[in-house]
């Protein structure tokens, strides 16, 4: 009798379940890009500048001086390298849109080691994000060149000696008072634990500065952090 009582209220609580679940993939299912992993198809780019002092102590750290990073970290000093340049969504991002991606020639990786200091960093980023823009191997390469050379890296920054303790803010505003046009909605700074990680900039297509909410989601919540000085210099 009891068990019979139980029953409505059993077969109640399944189909609420259901419709909770029903709603949360409609959700997810609105949220996602109907673009999504279009090649070609995004509508801005996010410039990702790492600092590399961090990068390499976080290696160091972790045991993982050597392999991939060993360029990077045992080579000659590097403040800001290119960690990517990623297509966007104004809500999400397209990733791995060709799989298997086309193979990516060994003379651009060569080519692109003074901006981005792994190989296995560049490999990974046109398989990820490169496959995504559209454009071929070549052409996403020297995109990329071009982006990088759309940004002043502030001077204070070029040849750091010693540990420097900063705000997240104070990063982004030396960038845009080294960068005219450049604005704070354009621009956000990343954190990995206590160091300063990366700065991020968004541009659009024809790389132009753009206004973004994508970048500030992700941005370092710490009031400050600190940039270990350059390797070797």
């Amino acid at each position: 009798m009891f068990h019979s009582r139980l029953q409505p209220f059993s077969r109640l609580m399944i189909s609420l379940a259901l419709a909770a679940g029903l709603t949360s993939l409609a959700g997810a299912t609105m949220a996602q890009d109907k673009r999504q992993n279009a090649p070609g198809e995004f509508d801005f780019y996010v410039l990702s500048l790492s600092w590399s002092p961090s990068f390499c102590e976080e290696a160091a750290e972790r045991g993982r001086g050597g392999g991939r990073s060993h360029i990077q970290c045992d080579g000659r000093p590097y403040s800001f390298v290119v960690h990517g340049l990623w297509p966007q969504y104004e809500n999400g991002f397209p990733e791995y849109c060709q799989r298997p991606a086309p193979r990516l020639n060994r003379s651009i990786v060569s080519s692109m080691l003074d901006l981005m200091p792994a190989p296995g960093l560049i490999f990974n980023e046109w398989d990820k994000h490169g496959t995504c823009s559209g454009l071929t191997d070549r052409n996403y390469f020297e995109t990329i060149r071009k982006a990088r050379a759309v940004i002043k890296i502030p001077a204070e920054y070029l040849d750091l000696s010693q540990t420097k303790t900063v705000a997240p803010a104070e990063v982004e505003d030396a960038f845009i008072k080294a960068n005219p046009g450049l604005s704070n909605a354009a621009v956000s700074v990343t954190c990995n634990r206590t160091r300063l990680s990366e700065v991020r900039i968004c541009l659009s297509k024809d790389l132009q500065f753009r206004a973004c909410d994508e970048i500030e989601r992700r941005a370092c919540r710490r009031d400050q952090v600190t940039m270990p000085p350059i390797r070797g210099g």
